[in-house]
């Protein structure tokens, strides 16, 4: 259960990233509210997570999953360069983090 939470907390970091810039600074009322939505959503099932879990390994599942969501949301969504070496390297993030978590986390 607490690594399920880990996953839907970086979906969610997904969406505070993108509203982050969706709201231009802070001038944009809705994606305003909707980053804090996100936020706090993202860094309380974080912390409800670690309870459980090794800090190294859920942080660095929790990063990668933002990092890559949101990478590839811009790529999508917001005509971010799409290249072949973006691709490669939001792999490597996932298979980092994959690899932190089987590297020997007691839980």
């Amino acid at each position: 259960m607490a690594w399920l939470l880990v996953v839907v907390a970086g979906l969610l970091e997904t969406g505070f990233a993108v509203c982050l810039k969706l709201s231009h600074g802070f001038t944009r009322l809705w994606p305003t509210i909707a980053f804090c939505a996100f936020a706090l959503g993202s860094f309380g099932l974080l912390t409800l997570s670690l309870k459980k879990l090794d800090v190294g390994p859920a942080y660095a599942v929790w990063t990668g999953l933002g990092a890559a969501g949101t990478a590839i949301y811009g790529m999508v969504f917001l005509g971010d360069v799409v290249s072949t070496l973006k691709i490669v390297s939001i792999t490597l993030v996932i298979a980092g983090a994959i690899g932190l978590q089987f590297s020997g986390s007691a839980h």
